[in-house]
């Protein structure tokens, strides 16, 4: 009897914890709570190069830019934007998310998740990694910014300065206060395409709002359901609690054992592995001193044969020097003879042309004498001739 209450008070704690954090859910849909709720009008600063402002004073990450309230929540991973200063917040996909909010360095967001640790403080998020290769597809280029670009940031919407959290208008009223009471017109193509789409489901109390009719109406069909069902599954998880339980005890004393055996193969391996380790540093270490043996030894054999090789190579060189020695001094004598011989010869020759030239020289001129002697001869002769000739002349012409 003690067992069957027991069962019944822990599934109507169960039924009532499930309707609790149910409604909580429904309620954070409704309210779309994104970690912003925000007394006043928050200080508001451009953040140098960029057309965007933000709140250095509000702990969330929290902008504004192009007429619009934009606020990243670290929980869902999503952007949210509003016309208002606390909302109601609209979700904002990935995809309508603009340029501008995305290349706001990491060091302007108050709130980071664990998982951006160790990103670039002066560079955006990393949004490529956060959303993945698809949408970086459609948005090649979105970390490109020039800061040197003079893009003014949009005004202010500063009347809603006199709405405090006490005087806050509701989303309705809202719509009509901003249209009259803020002129700008978004210049990003993208903030101009979701404006519209963005202020009338903030106009509806937010993203979500309009899900709590849907979920009260479903709330009340999955109550019934539950509750047939909290029976069904009660008698289940018992069975399965016992199941499971035996399961786990035989599971402990398996794993004890298996433990146990491990335990025993891991000492037996570990003494083992320092019984071969041992032997192995006993190998190496007998290895090493056989090595240095070797090693010594070879290098006194090399030795030897190098001084062997020194040796024989200093006797064979002394003996090349020898050789060559006696050959230059033989070749030297060779040569001295050939040269004296070579002299005689040409001192001969010399000696036998000197004679030849003077026995020529001397019947030169015994031939030029006696052709001078006959040349005389003649020219006396001619000279009488020519003297015999003249003298009848002569003769006749002193008579005359």
């Amino acid at each position: 009897m003690g067992q069957l209450v027991r069962r019944i008070v822990i599934a109507a704690f169960f039924v009532l914890v499930t309707t609790m954090t149910t409604e909580m859910t429904a309620q954070a849909q409704i309210g779309v709570h994104i970690g912003v709720d925000l007394p006043v009008f928050p200080r508001l600063v451009v953040v140098p190069g960029y057309p965007v402002y933000y709140a250095p004073a509000v702990r969330a990450n929290y902008f504004f830019y192009d007429g619009l309230f934009w606020v990243f929540n670290v929980d869902d991973g999503y952007w949210y934007s509003s016309s208002w200063y606390n909302g109601p917040w609209v979700v904002v996909e990935p995809e309508f998310v603009p340029q501008p909010i995305l290349v706001v360095p990491y060091r302007y967001y108050r709130v980071r998740p664990v998982y951006w640790g160790g990103w670039a403080y002066d560079r955006p998020p990393r949004w490529d990694v956060y959303w993945g290769p698809t949408w970086v597809e459609h948005h090649h280029g979105w970390d490109h910014w020039d800061r040197s670009r003079r893009i003014s940031a949009a005004p202010l919407p500063v009347f809603q300065r006199q709405y405090d959290r006490s005087h806050y208008p509701s989303p309705a009223q809202q719509v009509t206060i901003y249209r009259e009471r803020y002129n700008y017109r978004p210049r990003d193509v993208v903030v101009r395409e979701r404006q519209t789409t963005i202020i009338d489901r903030q106009a509806r109390g937010g993203e979500r709002a309009s899900a709590r009719a849907a979920f009260l109406e479903q709330r009340n069909e999955n109550r019934a359901q539950r509750q047939a069902n909290v029976q069904e599954n009660r008698q289940t998880r018992e069975n399965i609690r016992e199941q499971d339980r035996a399961r786990r005890q035989d599971n402990v004393q398996q794993n004890r054992q298996r433990e146990e055996n491990l335990r025993e193969q891991r000492q037996s391996n570990v003494q083992q592995n320092r019984q071969t380790r041992e032997n192995l540093r006993e190998q190496n270490k007998a290895q090493r001193d056989a090595n240095v043996q070797q090693n010594r030894q070879s290098r006194e054999n090399l030795n030897a044969q190098d001084r062997a090789r020194r040796d024989a190579n200093v006797q064979e060189n002394r003996q090349t020097r020898e050789n060559l020695r006696e050959q230059n001094k033989a070749q030297r004598e060779a040569n001295v003879q050939q040269n004296r011989q070579t002299r005689d010869n040409l001192n001969a020759q010399d000696r036998g042309r000197r004679q030849e030239n003077v026995q020529e020289n001397r019947q030169t001129r015994e031939n030029v004498r006696e052709q001078n002697k006959s040349q005389r001869q003649a020219n006396v002769q001619e000279r009488g001739a020519r003297e015999r000739k003249a003298a009848p002349e002569k003769g006749a012409d002193e008579r005359g």
